[in-house]
């Protein structure tokens, strides 16, 4: 049986909460998403994220932006090496 190797990703919730113009306190408020989880997600500090918090960001998200934003597009591939911030 062949194994994987993980991927390498990154949150991109910076780029997006600029783009939405946003702070990360405003979309906790309108998310229910604590405080604390949304700066540990948009500093890529989280190891683990509930599909459930993704969809709540997303969707607090796409209402700001004025465009559909999936849970998946808060997530990007990145170079092996490159795991810090998104920018």
């Amino acid at each position: 049986m062949e194994f994987l190797a993980p991927m390498p990703a990154r949150f991109r919730l910076d780029a997006l909460l600029e783009e939405a113009g946003l702070s990360q306190r405003e979309l906790a408020l309108r998310s229910g998403v604590s405080p604390t989880i949304v700066n540990r997600i948009a500093q890529n500090l989280a190891k683990q994220v509930a599909l459930k918090t993704l969809d709540a960001l997303s969707e607090v998200l796409s209402k700001a932006i004025g465009r559909r934003i999936d849970p998946g597009d808060l997530i990007e591939r990145v170079e092996k090496g490159k795991r810090g911030r998104a920018g």
